[in-house]
């Protein structure tokens, strides 16, 4: 590719590089199969040219191979017997339907497998669902106790209080003073 004198790619060039490309491309798709069409039809051409040129061929040939497979060791024959025979037809039907018949029986096994680990699962969340909730009751029960308990002992802290109080202050009455000094008791 040419460069200009800024450094980057001529535009003429570029396209030109990528119209190249494209027919390529183009060529390499379709190409192929359009020689093989053509070559067919050449090959045509040329069948119905030789053949108006040559004159036909007359063979005393067998239309046997020189190696023919008995009848009964052919695969056709054993197949073709078996579809005119009444009883063969009515033994295919009979194995056709105990194979569907084993066939659904196979599946509701399957089904019925399937149910049954459903329901265990179901049932075994079921007792885990059961076991959290006693869990869970027990707790409730337990905050709740706590909290009688906690209340019941506010009840008394705060009766406690006035009770000190009531004491502080007959002992304030009497002569008592805060800071370690004791009151003299003069009666």
């Amino acid at each position: 590719m040419a460069l200009d004198r800024s450094g980057s790619c001529n535009p003429t060039m570029v396209k030109i590089g990528i119209t190249f490309l494209g027919v390529c491309l183009v060529g390499y798709l379709v190409g192929p199969p359009l020689y093989w069409h053509l070559l067919e039809g050449l090959a045509a051409v040329r069948r119905s040219s030789a053949a108006v040129s040559c004159p036909t061929c007359n063979c005393d040939c067998d239309s046997q191979p020189l190696l023919s497979i008995p009848q009964a060791l052919s695969n056709g024959s054993l197949t073709d017997c078996a579809k005119h025979d009444p009883e063969v037809n009515g033994e295919t039907e009979k194995n056709f339907a105990e194979l569907l018949s084993e066939e659904l029986k196979l599946r509701e096994a399957e089904a019925l497998e399937s149910q049954q680990r459903a329901d265990m699962a179901l049932l075994e969340a079921k007792k885990l669902t059961s076991q959290y909730q006693k869990e869970a009751d027990k707790c409730n029960s337990g905050m709740e106790t706590c909290e009688e308990a906690r209340e019941k002992a506010e009840e008394a802290l705060v009766a406690q209080k006035k009770l000190s109080e009531m004491w502080e202050s007959r002992a304030r009455q009497r002569g008592w003073k805060d800071g370690g000094n004791k009151a003299v008791n003069t009666a």
